[in-house]
């Protein structure tokens, strides 16, 4: 085994799993990952969820004393995964004093299905911040349109936050400017802006997906050699305009009162096509200040055979462009397929939630005790 997860942590790339569960809490698991694997934080989504819970590992007792309750179904899942979310963030503890707040933490998925609704997204951000109750949790708010006011009123109360499903680097400057707007509202109501973090979850491997296919219906040479190389370009791109932010004179103000650059994370680098290497999207993404969340089968990759070789994104900008106008020349819209993406995340986490709502409601039916 190499070590190339330790040389990607020297490079400034933060380590997260994405992926949590009871059983890989109770079994120390995930304390052998922090110790071990260079992890430094969790991330999770509804689909994860979805996964956990329905596999019963663990949940069984936790389901019949909810059950014996009478809860309501929505209610049952976030008592599950706020604890699951609660424990894995006292594990993280010790990573999040030793970095400052930096890392050592867990995010936690507002309802999905609030995606398109400024007010309950801040209403939920805030139950869930007090429900986990843990200095080291990120509350994720989806890049939508009506996820954009929330994510600037939630770190304006002084909660941290994970922006996700972030495709289109439009839509990333917008999550940096809601960011910034938060941060100047929590400036102003006085609150210590040393506290409050943020990343930006730019989703990497489904752009690529979308792409390649519609290169692969065009059938052509030209085509086929542009494969693969969207989703690098994309990502490339949206780290320059990082740079660019957060070296603004709008940010210079910020960061005189102590506040935290939202650090670009890596988010969806699981390799989808078999055809590519399974570390592309951690071996191609390394610079300083990102985090990549990965998978377990990726996470173990990356141990196995990953080729860290340094900053593989400077100096790539020009070239990341011509590969996106590249795409676009042969007919393949780059805004047709960002916004595309966008909806069909929010659909998939939508059904996951669905998904899991109706088999948690199962076992609490299995569970209840009958009356008599």
């Amino acid at each position: 085994m190499t070590d190339a997860l330790k040389r990607l942590s020297d490079e400034g790339v933060a380590i997260w799993l994405d992926d949590l569960s009871r059983k890989r809490i109770t079994s120390g698991n995930l304390a052998e990952l922090i110790d071990q694997s260079h992890v430094v934080g969790v991330t999770t989504n509804p689909s994860i969820f979805q996964k956990a819970i329905s596999s019963g590992d663990g949940y069984e007792q936790q389901l019949a004393d909810l059950a014996a309750r009478k809860v309501t179904v929505e209610e049952a899942i976030r008592m599950i995964t706020t604890a699951d979310v609660r424990d894995a963030a006292d594990i993280l503890r010790p990573v999040f004093d030793a970095t400052g707040g930096q890392d050592g933490r867990v995010s936690i998925e507002v309802d999905p299905r609030l995606a398109h609704n400024t007010e309950a997204t801040v209403a939920e951000a805030k139950q869930l911040a007090w429900l986990v109750d843990r200095p080291n949790t990120l509350i994720k708010i989806p890049a939508t349109k009506a996820g954009l006011p929330a994510i600037t009123e939630v770190i304006g109360k002084g909660i941290s936050v994970n922006v996700t499903l972030i495709f289109s680097l439009e839509r990333y400057r917008e999550v940096m400017d809601a960011y910034l707007a938060g941060l100047e509202k929590a400036k102003a109501a006085g609150l210590d802006l040393s506290k409050i973090h943020s990343v930006a979850s730019f989703f990497v491997s489904r752009v690529d997906t979308e792409i390649d296919k519609r290169l692969d219906a065009l059938g052509t040479d030209e085509a086929k050699a542009l494969k693969g190389k969207a989703a690098l370009a994309n990502a490339r791109l949206a780290y320059e305009a990082y740079e660019e932010v957060f070296s603004s004179d709008r940010w210079a103000a910020l960061d005189k009162a102590q506040a935290n650059k939202q650090r670009p994370l890596w988010a969806s680098t699981g390799v989808k096509d078999p055809a590519y290497k399974d570390t592309l999207y951690v071996d191609d993404l390394v610079a300083p200040n990102t985090v990549n969340t990965m998978p377990e089968a990726t996470l173990e990759a990356t141990a196995d055979h990953g080729q860290i070789t340094g900053n593989t994104v400077a100096g790539t900008y020009d070239a990341s462009r011509g590969e996106i106008e590249a795409v676009e020349k042969l007919g393949v819209s780059y805004d047709d397929v960002v916004q595309l993406l966008e909806d069909e995340g929010v659909d998939k986490f939508e059904a996951s939630w669905n998904d899991l709502l109706k088999s948690t409601e199962a076992e609490l039916k299995r569970l209840t005790p009958s009356e008599g």
